[in-house]
């Protein structure tokens, strides 16, 4: 069986002329990021190296990605991790570098919420598409964690000041304010009718001049590889720290923020 054909357990793929069409499915869990759906990725990722110079990254109607996935933290801190219960992160650099950084056009096309982790998929991918009740935003404050290995990429797109507004108020943005930041590239109520424009044109390209160009892009701008030391440690340290783990267990568990007092 082709690999881009086979069943994945957090992903729903096809390839349909060499435009690979990822999408994010985890509807149980908020379409959030976990070991499994990192790995999947990564591995599609490595198979478009050959077999597409398009790839489409799309989520569910509601929700592109919530971010990490709390559930698999807790689960984790109750099977006594003794790595403190988070991903290691740099497995998700590395996805969203190659995202960034591969032999072909990416295009994150967004419906409804993309948060904290979320943005890292969005703020990687080269072209971004958003319908106009989408939302962007960074809460990872309000648990005392912060998007460490999501800045790089997000301040690559918008700059350092919007990246920092975004952390340190923890409000999620609209589609239009992203899109005047720049960090979404066109938005519409039909954003479907966008991707398709999109793809019209980005089909007549050859994946040869495609691969050669990002490898151009890469070498002008190497602020993610520069970027990647400082960002893994920086979320092993906020991901190691007891408090924040507790406040992450007592929202699973509760459903209740960290400033909630007990019901």
């Amino acid at each position: 069986m082709d690999l881009l054909s086979r069943s994945w357990e957090t992903l729903q793929v096809r390839l349909e002329d060499e435009v690979c069409f990822i999408r994010i499915h985890r509807p149980d869990a908020g379409n959030a990021i976990n070991d499994m759906l990192i790995e999947e990725m990564s591995t599609v990722l490595a198979a478009c190296d050959e077999a597409a110079k398009v790839v489409v990254l799309e989520g569910l109607p509601e929700v592109f990605c919530a971010g990490a996935d709390f559930r698999q933290i807790e689960q984790r801190l109750d099977a006594g991790d003794a790595n403190g219960g988070g991903q290691h992160p740099e497995p998700l650099y590395r996805l969203w570098q190659k995202l960034a950084c591969g032999p072909y056009v990416t295009i994150a096309h967004v419906k409804g919420k993309a948060n904290a982790g979320g943005i890292g998929f969005v703020s990687a991918c080269d072209i971004v598409l958003s319908d106009d009740k989408a939302t962007f935003g960074l809460s990872e404050l309000l648990f005392g964690l912060m998007p460490a290995c999501v800045l790089p990429f997000l301040i690559r797109r918008v700059g350092f000041s919007k990246a920092n507004y975004m952390t340190l108020t923890t409000q999620p943005v609209s589609a239009a304010l992203a899109r005047e930041w720049g960090l979404v590239d066109a938005c519409d109520e039909n954003s479907d009718k966008l991707l398709r424009a999109q793809l019209l044109r980005l089909r007549r390209m050859g994946k040869t001049g495609i691969a050669r160009y990002k490898r151009y892009a890469t070498a002008l701008d190497d602020s993610l590889q520069r970027s990647m030391a400082p960002a893994l440690a920086a979320n092993v340290e906020v991901f190691s720290d007891a408090d924040n783990l507790e406040k992450i267990a007592r929202f699973v568990r509760t459903g209740r923020f960290p400033w909630e007092g007990q019901p």
